[in-house]
């Protein structure tokens, strides 16, 4: 499965999570209510996947390096959104 999730998320961070979603049950085990993934999917798509991805391979939370993983998530969709501000200037 994390091979296929690294496939797809190469083509689009929301069409891996939505096949997370659909195949497995990671995302239920990461979050437990509904609102943050929809939150994460549409807002911060690689955020969301990092952080589901390092809570279901790792020990059941996310710790110590698995953090720098979901950083480096965030500054990607951080810079998602600047640069594409940046590239329309």
């Amino acid at each position: 499965m994390p091979c296929l999730i690294a496939l797809f998320a190469l083509i689009s961070p929301r069409l891996a999570l939505f096949f997370v979603l659909l195949f497995s049950n990671w995302i239920d085990r990461a979050f437990d209510g509904w609102v943050v993934p929809v939150l994460g999917f549409f807002l911060l798509p690689w955020t969301t996947l990092a952080y589901v991805v390092m809570y279901s391979v790792g020990t059941r939370e996310v710790l110590g390096f698995e953090w720098f993983i979901v950083g480096l998530a965030f500054l990607v969709d951080l810079g998602s959104y600047f640069g594409g501000k940046r590239a329309r200037d």
